[in-house]
């Protein structure tokens, strides 16, 4: 793996783990009103990168799937 792709997935694994976060604070009852539209927010673009990196990698996994079926 090169330092690039250790990079990436260190930072999609940090990612991940404060969506992780985020939700466990969202779903506590004393969270007040403008922390909870901060913490969705937030929760929303980790959701969106996280999303990103698994499409990227999935398409990087038919790619190599293809190449060994030809």
């Amino acid at each position: 793996m090169s330092k690039s792709e250790q990079k990436e997935r260190f930072i999609f694994e940090k990612a991940l783990e404060r969506l992780s976060e985020v939700l466990k604070e969202l779903e506590s009852d004393d969270v007040p009103l403008e922390k909870a539209i901060s913490l969705h927010e937030e929760g929303m673009k980790l959701s969106k990168m996280c999303s990103k990196k698994l499409e990227e990698a999935e398409l990087r996994i038919e790619q190599v799937a293809r190449k060994e079926n030809h």
